[in-house]
This record gives structure tokens, sequence and C-alpha cells, in this order.
């Protein structure tokens, strides 16, 4: 480790009475329960220094569809300059459609050993995210990656594996999580295929486990997110702000509804979802399910339903991250899982664009107010890990308030849920923003100094490296934000008067000839 870099920090966390350490980035946060708290709380010990490191996304095409590494004359440059500048290290997609493209059990790590040794040799850290989804069908998806080849020949044969809607259409995105533990690819279940794509990276490359890879982030649904495909732009069949729709029509997950549905005593509501509940493009009081003042969300039969549908996803984040878990063990890397910021209609109180995602989050049967984000934060901590959030660059003024949106009140919702059962949360902004406005509402989100009994978020990971981050203007501002992010100041105004020489750049990096090279090749 050179005299430059300090150590890293570890996440000491209390578990089933025993600590556990991992390394994370540069600090060191205590995590220990205190009465009448809740299970697991943070304690009120200050970090170090009040550092948040600042890690940057690769393109999601950095590895090709034919799996070798893009654009390396300028990868390799934009490298060098987030370096230059602080930047702790970047995140990468590791797409389980090109690593074991060719057949089950068939790895090819070939492109992306050669990238985790051109970012270790630069001292940057890397967050590996194993992308167990299709990519294409996401807002700011600019290439294409499907499910692996064989994958989707079995969903050919049998398309009862992915997620389904009310009307019969079938997301290739990701697999149901009503297949989660069947032995349907070729005798393997899908989770035990996570399991072991997981295993094959952990031993490729476990002498860069805890050192250059400090955080392995386990995908759990589209997106790498932990939800439902419940609101797919890619094919045009939804729109902002839309409520979307449920997504439990495969026969797989009918079966668990009519089962459960039969345990309960009324098997009449295992028949099918919810009939009134709309489609994609629907605002909520369009619906009878979601109708603020008559809807069936608050009824018995919702809470029934709602209640079903967000458990099969908290269960399916329990068996996905419970087998990272079981992979990374004893290896230095900090497990980590992903929620997204479904803002709209947070303000609605039926929250139903939450809903049809799977996050049970509104007053439902007799106005009782369910804690949807609860019961998949206490799936975090049961494994230790960091729960990654979006949406920490938005400002509900600058949403459209016919979609009652609120970025502002979910994030700190979601992040006070975290508090209380010890999960630490790291951040990122939804949409690409280089102005002012977005770097001063992350920091203020990171850091939350208006709220002392909130811990800061451990690591942020700005969206993302490319052309438009290295323009001259974008690329000055971020320069300023990364090394503005641990100040107690705001960042400096850009209409502020400057000397000559002082723009924040080191005079070591040519960023206009940086910035050439990635116009080019990017």
């Amino acid at each position: 480790m050179s005299s430059g870099t300090p150590p890293p920090y570890r996440i000491r966390a209390k578990s089933r009475g025993v600590y556990h350490e991992e390394k994370l980035s540069n600090n060191t946060i205590h995590f220990s329960p205190l009465p009448g708290s809740g299970p697991q709380v943070l304690s009120r010990e200050p970090l170090v220094q009040n550092h948040v490191p600042i890690y940057v996304m690769l393109p999601l095409d950095t590895v090709t569809i034919v799996n070798t590494l893009n654009h390396v004359k300028a990868l390799n440059a934009g490298l060098r300059a987030l370096k230059s500048i602080g930047v702790a290290g970047v995140m990468v997609d590791v797409w389980w459609g090109i690593v074991e493209a060719d057949g089950p059990r068939q790895y090819d790590w070939s492109a992306y050993m050669a990238l985790i040794k051109m970012v270790h040799s630069m001292g940057l850290k890397v967050q590996a995210v194993m992308s167990f989804h299709a990519c294409g069908g996401n807002v700011g998806d600019s290439c294409l990656v499907s499910l692996p080849y064989w994958v989707l020949q079995e969903a050919e044969k049998n398309p009862e594996v992915l997620y389904t809607d009310q009307n019969g259409n079938r997301n290739g995105e990701y697999l149901s999580l009503g297949v989660d533990c069947l032995p349907l690819f070729e005798g393997r279940s899908p989770v035990q295929i996570y399991h072991d794509f997981m295993e094959s990276f952990r031993d490729t490359f476990h002498q860069y486990l805890g050192d250059c890879i400090v955080e392995v982030a386990v995908g759990m649904g589209p997106a790498g997110e932990l939800r439902y495909p419940s609101y797919p732009e890619g094919d045009g069949r939804w729109r902002f702000p839309g409520i979307g729709e449920f997504q439990c029509y495969d026969k797989y997950m009918m079966a668990n509804l009519r089962a459960c549905a039969a345990a309960v005593g009324r098997p009449e509501w295992g028949l099918r979802g919810p009939h009134n509940s709309g489609n994609y493009n629907n605002w909520p009081d369009e619906t009878g399910f979601f109708n603020q003042h008559s809807g069936a969300y608050m009824n018995e039969y919702g809470d029934f339903f709602l209640s079903w549908y967000a458990e099969n996803l908290a269960a399916h984040g329990d068996r996905v991250l419970g087998a990272a878990a079981a992979v990374f063990q004893g290896t230095g890397v900090v497990l980590a899982g992903k929620l997204a910021g479904v803002h709209w209609w947070n303000r609605h109180p039926s929250h139903a664009a939450e809903l049809t995602a799977g996050y049970y989050s509104c007053r439902g049967k007799n106005l009782v107010r369910k804690e949807g984000y609860e019961r998949i934060v206490r799936v975090f901590a049961k494994h230790e890990a960091v729960l990654n959030f979006t949406c920490v660059e938005m400002a509900d003024n600058e949403q459209p308030p016919e979609a009652m949106c609120s970025p502002e009140r979910l994030l700190l919702k979601v992040r006070q849920t975290a508090a209380r059962y010890g999960v630490p949360v790291s951040g990122e902004n939804a949409l690409p923003r280089y102005d002012l406005s977005a770097h001063r509402m992350i920091k203020h989100n990171v850091h939350r100094k208006d709220m002392r009994n909130l811990p800061r978020m451990v690591a942020f990971t700005f969206l993302r490296m490319g052309e438009s981050l290295f323009q001259t203007d974008h690329w000055r501002l971020f320069v300023e934000f990364v090394r503005n992010m641990d100040k107690r100041e705001l960042l400096e105004d850009p209409k502020k008067p400057r000397k000559e020489g002082q723009h924040g750049v080191p005079h070591s990096v040519d960023v206009r000839k940086n910035t050439q090279v990635l116009q080019m090749q990017l």
C-alpha cells in the first residue's frame, strides 16, 4: 500500500452476539445495539475525518458483448483522471450474460481480469456488481446485454420462468423469483446458478478481493435492484409517472398465491391478482385498487395480497444475498445490494408505484402503516450487507407536482429504517447530472448534517464515467465536487471569479487531451 493511500476503514457489525469486521473504505464505523432502539442500531460514534469515499460507475459496455475490453485507451485516460482528483475507485457491471454466455459453468473472465489489473495498477478500488439481469430496458441503458443464450432457450421452451403481468406479457430482464429454487436449468436452480457464478468470480479474482475489489454488489432484480419489473420502459409499455403493474402471473408465483390464500382460509383470494389495479400508465385514482378514498389496497384482501407480494420479494433477496454471503465469507469484501428509488406517487396515500414494485409502504388494512422497507432492511441486516439507494441527487421541487413525487422523503425514510437495524447505506444518483445543484443535493444527502442521529452514507457512487463527464465545464464542477464532499462549506459558486490557474484540476492531468481521447472512443 502506498504511503499516500489511507488505510481501509472497517464496518464492525454485531449480529447474533458476535462482532464481524469488513473492509469498506477509509474510516471506522462502529455498529452496536442501543437499548430500546430495535434489534440492531448505529451507535453515535463519529466517523474519523468526516470522510465519504466517491466511486464512479464505468460505462455499461466497458466489457463488450463479445467479451473484450472496450475503448482501452480512453478507459485508461479516464481512470488516470479520476485517480488524480481523489476518486476512491470505480463500479463495474459484471454481466452474467457475457461471462457465462457459452454454456452452463463455462465462464470466461478474461476481459474482466484485464480490467481489474488495469484498475489495480492505478491504485483504484472496485465495486463489482454481479449483474444477473439483462441490459437495455431501463433509463440510461446504453447497450444491449441479454441473459445467457442457454437461459433464454429454456425461457423459450418454458416462458413461465419469466416475470409476467396480468395480460400475459413476459419480461426477459430477470428470472422470476417463483423459480428461485427449482432445478429447471439443466438441473440447477437460479439461486444455485448465481451461487456458482459468484463462486467462480471469487476463485478467479481471489488475489484482488479485499484489496482492489472492496465491494461485491449482488443484483437481485431488474437494473440490479431488489424489485419487480413493474415499470418496463424499454419496450414502451410504461412511461413516467405510470403506477406500473403487478408482476406475479407466471404459473409458479400463482401456485404460491393459491397455496397462501388456502392457508388463510380464503381460497378465492388465490385465483389471481387484483382485478382493478389498472394498467402501467394509469394514475392511482383512476383505478379501483389504488384509489385514495375507496381503494381495495386498504381492505383485508388488499392487505393479504400486498403482504404476500412484498414478502416474496424479501424472501428472494434473502435467498440471493444468503448465497452471496456464503461465497464471500472471509474474503475481506463488503457485500451490498441495491433498492430502487420509486419516488413517484410517494405522496399519494396508496404509494401505488412502490406497491407494484414490491415495496408495501402505505396505510393498509385499518389504516395501519405498513413499513414496506423494514422487511427488506432486515434481510440486509441478517447478511451484514450495505444497502445502496438511488435518488441522492433529486430534490422534490424539481419533480412534476402532478406525479406527487418525493425522492427526498423516500430517501430519508429508507435511511432511517436502515439506521434502526444497523445497516450502512451508500448512495447513487439515479440520473446523469453534472450541475452544481445536483452536486449540492448529493453532498447534503450524503452527510445530512441537519440530522445528528442519522449516520452519513458510507460511500457515494457517481453515474457515470463517459464523454459527458469529461466535458470541460462538467469536469471542472466534478473536480470541485470530489474535493469538497467532506468539507462543511457548500461547493463553490461556479460564477465566483477565480484566480488564474485556480481550477482545482491537477496540472499533471491534461483534461483537454483526456477529453478528446474519450470523445473519440467512448
